[in-house]
Formats: structure tokens, C-alpha cells, sequence
């Protein structure tokens, strides 16, 4: 690699990583054939390294870091001090199927800043996609980071050659972007996001490829005052409105020379995987966004407990449940059972009453669980509603090692 295109990989690999939707999972498996290029395994992929050593699955990148808004969070806004580079359609290319050669990579997510106009920065994108695809047989995992702005048409473009298309909400509500980011709005984001996700279902339905991984977004977190609640809401909505795959918090990260109305510190990461935690219940757990809310306090997750528990513990007249006989909601609502160990726990209790210590053979994490269930050998008599209950539950502050 010559230095310049070095260079110029480290500026831009550099600027990408602000971005955290880039998990390649959730698309389908494909080898390459004859005279062809890569291939998808259907799950996540990890072992590529960005410039400041984290462990990405990708080659993630973005095509320029020039951009004609001045989103206020953004550190790749226009009025912003940065080193400033781009790349051209080919040198992408280039570098996409030299790192896959060298066993570097297994696919691309590539964004950019916004140059010349929506339209123009849209179609190089889409450029590389299709040069990937058609002149390079790449049958590897890509992941491009659409424009809301940009012509239906081009956004139509991307879903052909792309496993996943994503969108970034940016900011939870209509206030906050007319606010932070005034050059961008909502209706034309939630607009596009719209109309990918029809056009997913569309092509599933017509048996055609159409970003078969789907959609994604990514929110910023700690940068206005929107509650954790609030994010919550919005997210449940993207899912049940657009098809959305899934949706990245992404924790505000104080940036050099922001701007004043922006916060000086960021927000504790334990907020950022509680929402996550929050997430997984609406998706997989069953719960609605008014179960969530109800786990929170004025809108805010606890730090100190997960919200799986925090409702528990606001609802324990609810508790406990017996696992023999509970209904599968009621049995995802106890704390310390995932999903996996209540399916199991259905499917073995048709065979045999289970005990207590079926029950832990069947989760790794009874100690939570043990106040809020009944075996056909244990019932946690007083335990459930035990003041100190919560104490005795929370997880203790962690000395993270150096090391």
C-alpha cells in the first residue's frame, strides 16, 4: 500500500469508528464460486482492527470525512478542526479486496460525510458496492450507511448490492435534531427508513435479494436530555413501524472544540448497555414499552440493576411464579432466565416435574432467580419481599483492571 492511501486509511478508519452499527449478523450464507470472491457465514464476524485497536468485524470506513453539515455532535462537522481526506471509488475497491485477500477482513461497512450534495455521495457509494459486486465477484458481507436525503431511486440502488442498509436516526426526537443537527430532519429520515423497509418486504415476498440482512440505526445517547423512556419508546416504534433489524445506542462522545450546548462529559456506559438490556426485553422478552417505562425512575434506568429486575422488583406481587405451571410470559419475566433456559425449562416440564436444582442446570444465573420462582422442592417464602432485596441483587461496583 502506497502512502498516501495509508494515510489516508488511517484518517478515515479513524472517523468511522464513532459509528457503532456494523455487526454482519442476520445475513445470509454464501460462498464464492467460480471466479468469484468471499463469502457470508450468517453470523457475526470479528476480527479486524481499527487504528486505535478495537476489534471490529469489518473494514469500516468512511468514504470522506468532509461533509457539508454541522451537526453538532458530529466531529466530522463542517466548522469542525480535523484532519480532512477521501477516498476514490477504486481506492475502496481496491483496499476491500486486497485486506480480504490477506485474510484481513470478511466484508465492508462503509459511510461518509456528505459531499457535493445527498446524491452525489449516495451514488459513489453505491459505485463501490456494485464495482465490489459485478467486477470483483465479492461475495462478502457489505454494509453501507445510506443517505436519507439522497434520491429514492439511489437508495433502491443500494439494497441491491448491499446485505444491510442502515439509517441513523441520530437523535430520538424532532427537538433534539432541529437543535444539535438543523440540517437534517426527521420526516425525510424516518421517510427513507420507511420506505426500505417495504421494499425488504417486498423482495422477501417476491423471493428476490433486497438487503437481505435488513435495516439498522443508531442513536445517540447523552447528548440532549431525552430520557431513557423516551429512547425506549422510539425504538419500539422503529421496530413495529419500519421492520427495523435492530437498533445501536451509541454513547455521546465529548468531541475537540464542540460546541457549548453540547454536554462536556459523556454519559456512564452502564446507561448505554441497560438500554441495550431494555431493548432485548421489547424484542425478545415480550414486553411492551409500557412494561419497560414501569422499570424505569422519571424515565431513567437504574445503574445498580438491570431492567429485567428493576421491573421484578416494582412488581413483585406478580411473584413468585411456578415453573411448572407459569405461562411462558410470566416465566420470561423472572429475573436470571433468558429466553433460552425458559424454552428449555417448557420443554423439559413436560417430561418430569422440576426441582430446584433442574431449574439451575437449566440457567447460570439462579442467584437472581431463586426470590421470584417456585420448584415443585423450593418455594422462597419471605425472600420476595424482602426490603433489602434489591441490595442483595444489585451488581457491586467493579476495579476495572489495566491489564
Amino acid at each position: 500500500m502506497d502512502e498516501t492511501l495509508a494515510k489516508k486509511l488511517r484518517i478515515l478508519a479513524d472517523a468511522a469508528k464513532y459509528d457503532a452499527s456494523c455487526a454482519s449478523s442476520g445475513a445470509p450464507k454464501r460462498s464464492a464460486g467460480k471466479g468469484e470472491l468471499g463469502s457470508t457465514t450468517g453470523a457475526g464476524i470479528c476480527h479486524a482492527y481499527t487504528p486505535d485497536g478495537r476489534c471490529v468485524s469489518l473494514l469500516k470506513i468512511l468514504l470522506t470525512n468532509w461533509c457539508l453539515f454541522d451537526c453538532a455532535y458530529c466531529v466530522n462537522r463542517r466548522s469542525s478542526n480535523v484532519r480532512r481526506a477521501k477516498f476514490t471509488v477504486e481506492e475502496v475497491v481496491r483496499l476491500t479486496v486486497e485486506f480480504y485477500k490477506r485474510n484481513y477482513i470478511e466484508g465492508l461497512f462503509l459511510s461518509s460525510g456528505i459531499i457535493k450534495s445527498p446524491d452525489h455521495t449516495m451514488e459513489q457509494m453505491n459505485r463501490v458496492a456494485k464495482s465490489l459486486r459485478r467486477d470483483h465477484g465479492f461475495r462478502g458481507y457489505i454494509h453501507l450507511k445510506t443517505i436519507p436525503e439522497a434520491s429514492p431511486w439511489l437508495i433502491e440502488e443500494a439494497g441491491l448490492f448491499a446485505d444491510r442498509l442502515s439509517i441513523n436516526v441520530e437523535l430520538p426526537t424532532e427537538q433534539s435534531l432541529e437543535r444539535l443537527a438543523p440540517e437534517k430532519d426527521g420526516a425525510s429520515i424516518q421517510g427513507a427508513m420507511a420506505q426500505i423497509g417495504e421494499r425488504i418486504v417486498e423482495a422477501k415476498a417476491e423471493r428476490r435479494r433486497f438487503a437481505p440482512a435488513g435495516q439498522s440505526t443508531q442513536v445517540i445517547v447523552g447528548a440532549d436530555a431525552t430520557t431513557d423512556e423516551a429512547l425506549i419508546r422510539k425504538s419500539a416504534h422503529l421496530y413495529g413501524s419500519v421492520g427495523l433489524k435492530r437498533v445501536y445506542y451509541s454513547a455521546f462522545s465529548p468531541i475537540p472544540d464542540g460546541a457549548a450546548i453540547l454536554p462536556l462529559k459523556s454519559p456512564p456506559l452502564q446507561r448505554e448497555h441497560r438500554l441495550y438490556q431494555a431493548d432485548w426485553l421489547i424484542r425478545y422478552y415480550e414486553f411492551t414499552p409500557d412494561d419497560v417505562a414501569d422499570a424505569a425512575d422519571e424515565g431513567m434506568f437504574a445503574l445498580d440493576v438491570d431492567p429485567k429486575l428493576a421491573w421484578a422488583l416494582k412488581n413483585r406481587a406478580r411473584f413468585p411464579v411456578d415453573v411448572n405451571r407459569a405461562e411462558r410470559e410470566m416465566l420470561l419475566r423472572v429475573p436470571g432466565l433468558g429466553a433460552r433456559a425458559v424454552d428449555r425449562i417448557i420443554q423439559a416440564r413436560r417430561h418430569t416435574t422440576l426441582r430446584l436444582d433442574d431449574v439451575a442446570r437449566l440457567t447460570s444465573a439462579l442467584r437472581r432467580a431463586r426470590p421470584f420462582l417456585i420448584a415443585a422442592d423450593y418455594t422462597p417464602g419471605d425472600q420476595t419481599d424482602r426490603l433489602d432485596l434489591r441490595a442483595r441483587l444489585a451488581e457491586p461496583a467493579r476495579q476495572l483492571s489495566l491489564f
